[in-house]
């Protein structure tokens, strides 16, 4: 038989979801600073520790991994852990202003796939 899954308190599952895609803005900004970074620089271990970008970049993941851990401990991991595909979401929206980058119609429908599926998953959330 199996085990009936306990239901979590409403704010509880609120607040991690909002902590988790915290963390998904976080290790986006992470992945744009790191990006901006090595394009700056040789690949050396002094032209790495001493380029302030991609040290930021290293700072922004670590921030993303202590939210992350927040909001794991506020709700489930079947629940939460989708949310981190809204990096996806992120990175290619926020390249576009940082990077200059362009995206194809089908990037924006994946996208829009990305955030309907965390609705989906939000709307499954067990809770008292």
């Amino acid at each position: 038989m199996a085990k009936q899954k306990k239901p979590l308190p409403k704010a509880n599952i609120n607040k991690a979801i909002f902590l988790m895609i915290t963390c998904t803005i976080f290790t986006s900004l992470a992945q744009l600073f790191l990006k901006s970074g090595v394009s700056r620089i040789q690949l050396t271990f002094i032209g790495m520790i001493t380029n302030w970008v991609l040290i930021l970049g290293v700072v922004f993941y670590g921030l993303g991994a202590l939210i992350m851990i927040f909001a794991l401990k506020q709700g489930e991991l079947s629940l939460l852990y989708p949310f981190l595909s809204l990096s996806y979401v992120w990175v290619p929206i926020l390249s576009i202003f940082v990077v200059h980058e362009s995206l194809v119609l089908m990037q924006w429908l994946g996208i829009a796939m990305i955030i309907l599926g965390s609705f989906f998953m939000r709307r499954g959330a067990t809770y008292a």
